[in-house]
């Protein structure tokens, strides 16, 4: 029986996870808040690393601890019914509703609309790209056991070649100093927490989870049939992953605040990295970043039609094939895609401000429950308190339009929980309940 993976196996491995977690908000979101934060970017990426990094290491090292093979049978810790929910609305929200929509439209916003004419229609020519994406990222998803190979060995290598290339390129030639650029906004006055916000829009925690099954597909695939060793292999190649990730973020954010004297505060991520090539690279640089961005995008929306469609299998083994699932969820992802990233990104925050807390306290039951003998209730315990707190935060984030409407419920919210201006209403009350369930449980064990 084999023990352990080959270093190559593992570096594919870790090449292919890398590959499925950095996508587009990957890309644009520490390019802005490097830009943002200027002379506090060293605390902004601290907290961007926690959300961005950590988080979704602590995911992927959950399901490993655990001998979990999916996100199902992790969260049905807590519940037979939590499970199907939470597995279901966690793939929905990095599938076909939020983040694959973002994958067809950040390429085409932030890089292929400035290769075309201006006399075209931004709206046709977005539906054209779509219907491209899609018949790209639906050919290689109906052949997932190649997935390794086409993520793992070509579009990961093929990416990080085109993000060096201009990355290091900036950095031998920079065009200004971040410690001399004034903070701008929430960075000016909280930088570490921005960062921790702005980590979450990655959705990596999230996207950690789900893409276990994948991992442990591959470790499997390898000839790893020991529950141990399938343990270990993923929390290993979860870390090389994670490390090349926290690597690119630092770059990526240093770059954009030493842009910001020039270059001035671009209105999103994709516009700084769009502006940076094309100072960088005068008349190819629109090229190469659109090539950079839209190979990152796909190897992503790849993994994520991927992983949904076999979640939706292994969920509902009766109902449609995985290449039905695959295909509902592409066509969902084209429709809503054609929205505009805007839209996509002003409903998927609510979503993700109620998802987050409910990830991060199964992580933590899960990574910790061996040693504190954790049973069913202290799972239902801290996911009850973590659902109650984010929900404040879910009826905050929303749209002004509907947040208006909840004024009154969030004011409560408000005065109850601190931090909840900042978002992380939810932090204390989880880590007390955390604090309690681990008094209790090991004061119910000395008894036993």
């Amino acid at each position: 029986m084999k023990r352990k993976l080959t270093l190559n196996e593992s570096l594919t491995i870790s090449s292919m996870l890398f590959g499925l977690f950095f996508g587009a908000g990957n890309l644009i979101f520490p390019a802005y808040m490097g830009e943002a934060a200027g002379k506090n970017v060293v605390w902004a990426l601290l907290g961007f690393l926690v959300t961005g990094v950590g988080l979704p290491l602590l995911a992927i090292a959950a399901l490993g601890s655990s001998h979990s093979d999916g996100v199902l049978t992790l969260s049905e810790k807590v519940s037979r019914k939590y499970g199907y929910f939470f597995t279901c609305a966690l793939y929905l929200t990095i599938g076909p509703f939020f983040a694959i929509p973002r994958c067809f439209t950040v390429p085409f916003e932030t890089g292929i609309s400035q290769l075309l004419p201006g006399s075209w229609s931004k709206q046709t020519s977005l539906f054209a790209f779509s219907l491209l994406f899609f018949a790209i990222m639906i050919w290689f998803s109906l052949r997932p056991g190649r997935i390794m190979d086409w993520i793992g060995k070509v579009l990961t290598p093929a990416f990080l070649l085109f993000f060096f290339w201009i990355m290091i390129t900036a950095l031998i030639h920079p065009l200004g100093h971040a410690g001399a650029v004034k903070p701008a906004g929430e960075y000016a006055s909280a930088p570490f927490i921005s960062g921790i916000l702005e980590g979450y829009n990655t959705m990596d925690a999230l996207a950690g989870l789900a893409f276990g099954i994948i991992v442990v597909s591959s470790i499997r695939a390898f000839g790893i049939t020991e529950p141990k060793q399938i343990a270990k292999s993923t929390i290993q190649t979860g870390i090389l992953a994670c490390l090349l990730m926290a690597v690119i973020y630092g770059i990526t954010s240093f770059v954009g605040a030493q842009s910001r004297p020039v270059l001035g505060l671009a209105a999103n991520g994709g516009e700084a990295l769009s502006q940076i090539a094309r100072h960088y690279f005068p008349g190819f640089g629109s090229v190469l970043f659109a090539l950079m961005i839209l190979i990152a995008c796909l190897k992503t929306a790849i993994g994520l039609i991927t992983s949904s469609a076999e979640a939706f299998v292994q969920m509902f083994p009766k109902s449609m094939s995985y290449n039905k699932w695959a295909i509902l969820f592409s066509l969902i992802a084209l429709a809503i895609a054609n929205v505009g990233l805007t839209s996509i990104i002003a409903f998927s925050v609510p979503v993700l401000m109620l998802l987050y807390p409910l990830a991060i306290a199964l992580i933590l039951t899960s990574l910790t429950a061996s040693f504190f003998h954790f049973g069913k209730g202290s799972y239902v315990v801290m996911t009850a308190v973590a659902f109650i707190c984010a929900f404040g935060d879910f009826l905050s984030a929303l749209p002004p339009s509907l947040s208006k409407a909840v004024s009154g419920i969030t004011d409560i919210y408000a005065k109850l929980l601190p931090l909840f201006k900042d978002g992380l209403g939810w932090l204390l009350p989880v880590a007390s309940a955390f604090i309690v369930m681990a008094i209790w449980s090991a004061i119910h064990n000395r008894r036993k």
